[in-house]
Parts: structure tokens; C-alpha cells; sequence
């Protein structure tokens, strides 16, 4: 084993994909890259994606990869609050729930190892480089980025109607009573979605959370007091028109 791989092993986490422009900075060209997999020393997951050969890969390190091809990519919704015990129940596979900024599919080497959605989402009126109520999970340096309970629970009602049902959402509010008025304040005045800021107000105050109280519907932009919406027999919220 040359010096440049041993260097290479060295500082690469167990269960970590490294991407070409990775190696590259560490003095490892494309070609050599090559010859690496093709010797048996590194496995190729993709063009430009390698890891150790015969290692089961990690979810943290993979994320960390895919943030650097998908701008403003971060775990969010449904398995953000998850991640923080937010919960009603944690299906046997629970499918990750990836948000980002780009119109952007996840690579196969990645949803082959962990089941995911990605959705392009801008439910804020914030940058990519600059997100509201996002960041590393549980403040490490080398987790993902996540959605905070907050924005997460915002997330998790913008999708009510298309691909979340009612009564889970609602469910899972439940359990949101530790929510910080002031950061849902802030992000609610920012929401680019009506129905998702009405939603949320509903739902707070019919469970009556303890964050609810403290909002103020005239500083939020909650649209017209026209009744807007219906549950249907499934429990998916119908939109009037």
C-alpha cells in the first residue's frame, strides 16, 4: 500500500464515501482513483463516488457527500422530527425525508443503501446558503444538516394535501408542544405557503400547544378568513378552490 493510500485511509471515517474532488485534495488524480478500484483498494460507488472496499455505508457521512451536489439539501419534515423524538410511530423502514433547493434526483449509490425522497422545496423566503432553522444535527461538526423541530413541523404540513395525510400530521403535533414560539414566529412570517401558516395555527390551538398561544395571527400572512379547507373520508386535506 502506497503512502498516498495509506494517507487516504487514514483520515477517511469508516462507512464514508469520498467523492474525486475529495481525493483530489488529498493528492489522489482521477486515474489514480482508478487504478485504487481496480486494484481492489477502493470500491466504486459512482463515477467520482468511492468508498472503502467492503464497508457498509454510514447515513451522517453519505448525507454530508450529497449537501456538496444538491444546494440547500438537509434532512426535514416527517424524519427531522423523528430525529429530535418527535414521533407518533417509526415504521420498520422508515423512508428519509430530503429537501433541497435544486430539481435534483438522488443518486443511486445512495437511495440503493438508504430509502429516500427528495423534494425541491422553498417554503421560505431565505437563500441556500443562508437557511432558516437549519443546521448540523445535534451541533457536530460532521453531522447533516437538519431542519430544526420548528421549521421541520412546517415542512412536515406544506406536503398536508399531496403526499402527507391529515390525521398523521395532526398525530405528530401532538407531540410538538416544546416548539419555541419565537423561531416558529419567525419562520411563519417568512412562509411563502398560506396554507401551511393556517394550518399550523389550527392545529396548535384545536391541541391546544403551548406555543400556539403566543402567536399572533395579525403579524403572520395567513390570506383571507374564507374557509378553505375540507377533510376527506382518508383524512388528506382538500383544498377549496
Amino acid at each position: 500500500m502506497d503512502n498516498k493510500l495509506n494517507a487516504l485511509y487514514t483520515r477517511l471515517p469508516r462507512g464514508a464515501p469520498v467523492t474525486s474532488a475529495q481525493l483530489a485534495s488529498m493528492g489522489i488524480s482521477g486515474d489514480l482513483a482508478v487504478h485504487y478500484a481496480r486494484s481492489g483498494w477502493l470500491e466504486r460507488l459512482a463515477r467520482g463516488v468511492y468508498c472503502r472496499p467492503g464497508e457498509e455505508l454510514l447515513l451522517h457521512p453519505s448525507l454530508v457527500v450529497l449537501e456538496k451536489q444538491i444546494d440547500g439539501l438537509h434532512v426535514g419534515g416527517k424524519t427531522a422530527l423523528e430525529w429530535y423524538g418527535v414521533r407518533q410511530y417509526v415504521a420498520q423502514q422508515a423512508v428519509l425525508r430530503l429537501y433541497g433547493w435544486a430539481a435534483a434526483r438522488l443518486p443511486s449509490w445512495f437511495v440503493q443503501h438508504f430509502p429516500a425522497e427528495y423534494h425541491r422545496k422553498r417554503l421560505f423566503d431565505e437563500k441556500p446558503e443562508h437557511m432558516l432553522a437549519v443546521g448540523r444535527f445535534e451541533s457536530r461538526d460532521s453531522a447533516p444538516l437538519v431542519s430544526m423541530p420548528e421549521r421541520a413541523l412546517l415542512e412536515l404540513l406544506d406536503e398536508v394535501g399531496v403526499r402527507q395525510p391529515l390525521q398523521e400530521a395532526r398525530e405528530i403535533a401532538e407531540g410538538t408542544y416544546n416548539l419555541r414560539a419565537d423561531v416558529l414566529t419567525d419562520l411563519l412570517k417568512r412562509c411563502t405557503s398560506v396554507k401551511t401558516v393556517r394550518l399550523s395555527l389550527a392545529l396548535g390551538r384545536e391541541l391546544s400547544l403551548p406555543w400556539a398561544a403566543k402567536l399572533d395571527d395579525v403579524e403572520l400572512p395567513t390570506g383571507s378568513r374564507q374557509r378553505w379547507v375540507s377533510k376527506s373520508k382518508d383524512g388528506l386535506l382538500v383544498l377549496k378552490p
